[in-house]
C-alpha cells in the first residue's frame, strides 16, 4: 500500500448497523435502482404489485391508481387486507407485540410470501417491498378494512407517527368492503430531480399487468389534468397477442392454451402475421424476463420441434429440405408465454431471467400438445404458417450468403470500412464516438468540425431502407445500412457482437425538420429491430442542434432549440433590435457553429435512446413503420397538433 493511504483504527467500533428501514433511505439505488424518473415509478409499482398479488391469489378484483394534484399516489384494491393484530415474534422498542400492519409497512422482508400459506403465487416476492416505498416517502398513510371494520396507521419518512387506530365500522353500502390502501408522498429530500409521474409509462405498466390477470380490473386516475383509463380483458394473454397485432396482418386467429402441470400454471398464446420481425414476450409471475429463462427456451423447443414434424407429415418439407431453424420459426410470430409459479428462481437481482429448471419440460410439453393440436385442426391455416416457414427459412439462406460474402471482404483490411467514413485517430472504443449524419452537405460541416481524435462521421445519403418491412436479405444489400453496419463493426442480428463495437457513443444527427424526423424514425427502426443490444447497453443516443440563433448587443449570441424557447429568450429583451437565424438544416451552420451547439462534449445536450417497455416499442414500431396505413393515420390524427418544429 501506498505510504499516506494506510487506514488506522479499523476495529469494531467501526462496524455500523442501520436500524430499521435507514439502509434503504442511506442506499436507496440498492432497494429500486436508481432515485431519478425510474426509481420513483418504481415506488408505484412496488405499492401495486403488492395489489397484484391479492389478484393472482383470487381475492380481488379490482385495482384503482390515482396520482392526485399533490402528486401523492394512492392505491387501492379489493382484497382481503393487511392482517390486524399482535405479531407473535416482533416487538417495538418498548417490548411490546408490533401490529402486523407495523410490521409489514416498517420491517424489510417482512410478509405473507415468505413460506406461509398467504400466497401460492406472488409477483412481489423478489421485490424490496412497500416497507422500501414507506421508507422513502415524506409520509405515507395506510388504511386497512377487513371484517366491517375500519384501520389506519401513519408514517413520516418510514416511521410511525403513532399506533394503529382503529377508525370505526364501514358503511354496508360503501362498494369497498375490504382491501387496503397505501397513499404516499415522494420524498423529495431522496428524489431531487422534479418528481413527474409519466402517465404513458404507467399506463403500459397497468395495461400489461391486466392482460396477464384475467378477469382483473384496474383503473388510473391522473387529477393533474382529469384522466381516466380502465383495463379489463377476459382473453387474457390472448387479448395481448392481438393488441400487439393491431397494426399487423395476421395468418390466422390465436392460438391459445392455459394448463396446470406440476404446480405451474402454464398460459401463452401464438399469432403468426405477415411481418419480418419476431415479437415474444415472456413472462414469471407477471415479471417481464426480458432476457428470458427456462419458461422461454421450453416454449421455443416446443414451437421447432412441433413445426418441423407437422411440415414433415404434411409432406410440405421435402426429404431434401433441412428442417427449420428456430429462427426460421419465428419469423413473423408474435407469442406471450405467461407462468405463474410458486417458487420462481431468477439468476439476476434484476429478475429479468428465470432459472427453474423443471419448468421448461413443462411450458415445452404444454405448448407443443396446444399447438399439434391447432395445427390439425385447421390445416388450411397450418399450411399458411409452412409456407411462411419455408419463404424464411430461403431468405435466410440467401442472408446466410450475403453476409459471407461481407465476411470474406473484410479480411481485407482495405475494404473494412466505408470509403465516406471520417474515422477518430483513437483506437479505444470506449473513449469513440460517431455522429450518422444526414447528407454530405452537413457531413462536410460535421467533418471539419469535429474532434478528430475520438469523433468520427458517417454521412448517410437520403433515407435508408424501412427494415420494418424487409427481410435480412433485402438489408444486406442495402448500400447505406451495409456502410452503417461495416463503420460499427459489431455485426448483425444473431451475429451481433458488442465486443466488436468500434464506438461507444454512436449518436443519430439528422435536421430538425420532417425529412430529418422520418430519417430518424428509420435509424432508430434499424437499431430496434436488428441491433436492440446497442440499445440496452446504453451506446444509442440522438444529438440536439440548436433551431434557432439569436443574437443582439444584450444577450450576444444564444442558441435555442425549440420555438418555446426562443419566445422565452426573446420576451425579456422588449425592443430590442434581435437577428434570428433559423436552422432549416444542419448544413446551414458553419463547421465552428456546429462544434460549439452539437458536438462539443462541454456545450452539447444528447439524449440517450432507452426502452422502457419492448412491448410498447414494438407495437409503436410496428404501428409508424410497418404496411398498415389506417393504425397510423389514427396516430397522426390523435398527435397532430402535439407536434412542434414542422416546416410546411
Amino acid at each position: 500500500m501506498a505510504e499516506g493511504t494506510k487506514t488506522t483504527n479499523y476495529d469494531a467500533s467501526q462496524i455500523q448497523v442501520l436500524e430499521g428501514l435507514e439502509a434503504v433511505r442511506r442506499r436507496p439505488g440498492m432497494y429500486i435502482g436508481s432515485t431519478d424518473i425510474r426509481g420513483l415509478h418504481h415506488l408505484v409499482y412496488e405499492v401495486v404489485d403488492n395489489a397484484i398479488d391479492e389478484a393472482l391469489a383470487g381475492e380481488a378484483d379490482r385495482i384503482v391508481v390515482t396520482i392526485h394534484k399533490d402528486l401523492s399516489v394512492s392505491v387501492r384494491d379489493n382484497g382481503r387486507g393487511i392482517p390486524i393484530g399482535p405479531h407473535p415474534t416482533q416487538k417495538d422498542a418498548n417490548g411490546k407485540p408490533m401490529d402486523a400492519v407495523e410490521v409489514v409497512m416498517t420491517i424489510l422482508h417482512a410478509g405473507g410470501k415468505f413460506g406461509g400459506s398467504g400466497y401460492k403465487v406472488a409477483s412481489g416476492l423478489h421485490g424490496v417491498g412497500v416497507s422500501a416505498v414507506n421508507a422513502l416517502s415524506a409520509s405515507m398513510l395506510t388504511t386497512v378494512r377487513r371484517d366491517g371494520k375500519e384501520w389506519r396507521q401513519e408514517y413520516q419518512r418510514g416511521k410511525p407517527t403513532g399506533p394503529v387506530k382503529l377508525v370505526g365500522k364501514v358503511p354496508k353500502d360503501d362498494p369497498w368492503q375490504r382491501g387496503t390502501q397505501q397513499h404516499f408522498v415522494a420524498d423529495d429530500t431522496i428524489f431531487k430531480e422534479e418528481i413527474d409521474y409519466k402517465y404513458d409509462t404507467l399506463v403500459q405498466r397497468f395495461r400489461e399487468m391486466a392482460f396477464l390477470i384475467r378477469a382483473l380490473t384496474i383503473t388510473f386516475l391522473d387529477e393533474r389534468d382529469d384522466r381516466e383509463t380502465s383495463f379489463h380483458f377476459e382473453g387474457g394473454v390472448k387479448s395481448f397477442v392481438r393488441y400487439l397485432n393491431k397494426s399487423r396482418t395476421v395468418l390466422h386467429p390465436p392460438v391459445y392454451t392455459e394448463k396446470q402441470m406440476n404446480g405451474t400454471n402454464v398460459e401463452a398464446a401464438i399469432q403468426y402475421t405477415d411481418t419480418y420481425t419476431e415479437s415474444v414476450y415472456a413472462f414469471a409471475n407477471n415479471i417481464n424476463t426480458v432476457d428470458g429463462g427456462t419458461h422461454l427456451t421450453g416454449f421455443k423447443s416446443a414451437l421447432t420441434r412441433t413445426l418441423n414434424d407437422y411440415a414433415r407429415k404434411a409432406g410440405l418439407l421435402k426429404d431434401s429440405d433441412p428442417n427449420f431453424s428456430g429462427d426460421d420459426v419465428r419469423e413473423g410470430l408474435t407469442a406471450i408465454i405467461s407462468i405463474k409459479l410458486q417458487d420462481p428462481q431468477f439468476e439476476s437481482q434484476t429478475k429479468s431471467k428465470l432459472g427453474n429448471a423443471e419448468v421448461k419440460g413443462q411450458v415445452e410439453s404444454v405448448v407443443a400438445e396446444s399447438l399439434s393440436a391447432f395445427l390439425e385442426e385447421n390445416p388450411r391455416e397450418a399450411k399458411a404458417i409452412i409456407t411462411k416457414c419455408l419463404t424464411a427459412s430461403r431468405a435466410r439462406e440467401a442472408a446466410r450468403q450475403a453476409r459471407d460474402l461481407v465476411i470474406r471482404k473484410s479480411a481485407l483490411e482495405s475494404l473494412t470500412l466505408p470509403g465516406k467514413l471520417a474515422d477518430c485517430s483513437e483506437r479505444d472504443p470506449a473513449k469513440c464516438e460517431i455522429y450518422i449524419v444526414e447528407g454530405d452537405s452537413a457531413g462536410g460541416s460535421a467533418k471539419q468540425g469535429r474532434d478528430r481524435h475520438f469523433q468520427a462521421i458517417l454521412p448517410l445519403r437520403g433515407k435508408i431502407l424501412n427494415t420494418e418491412r424487409a427481410r435480412m436479405d433485402k438489408i444486406l444489400a442495402n448500400n447505406e445500412v451495409k456502410s452503417l453496419i461495416s463503420a460499427l463493426g459489431c455485426g448483425i442480428g444473431d451475429q451481433f457482437d458488442v465486443g466488436k463495437l468500434r464506438y461507444h457513443r454512436t449518436i443519430i444527427m439528422t435536421d430538425a425538420d420532417v425529412d430529418g424526423s422520418h430519417i430518424r424514425t428509420l435509424l432508430l427502426t434499424f437499431f430496434f429491430r436488428y441491433m436492440p443490444q446497442l440499445i440496452e447497453n446504453g451506446h444509442l443516443y440522438i444529438a440536439q442542434p440548436p433551431l434557432y440563433r439569436l443574437e443582439s448587443k444584450k444577450i450576444g449570441i444564444q442558441y435555442v432549440y425549440t420555438d418555446a424557447d426562443k419566445d422565452v429568450a426573446l420576451k425579456p429583451l422588449g425592443s430590442d433590435k434581435v437577428t434570428i437565424q433559423r436552422y432549416k438544416g444542419l448544413g446551414e451552420m458553419n463547421p465552428e457553429q456546429l462544434w460549439e451547439t452539437t458536438l462539443n462534449p462541454d456545450n452539447r445536450t444528447l439524449l440517450q435512446v432507452t426502452v422502457e417497455d419492448a412491448t410498447a416499442a414494438d407495437r409503436t414500431f410496428d404501428m409508424l413503420m410497418g404496411d398498415e396505413v389506417p393504425p397510423r393515420k389514427r396516430f397522426i390524427q390523435t398527435h397532430a397538433k402535439e407536434v412542434r418544429n414542422l416546416d410546411v
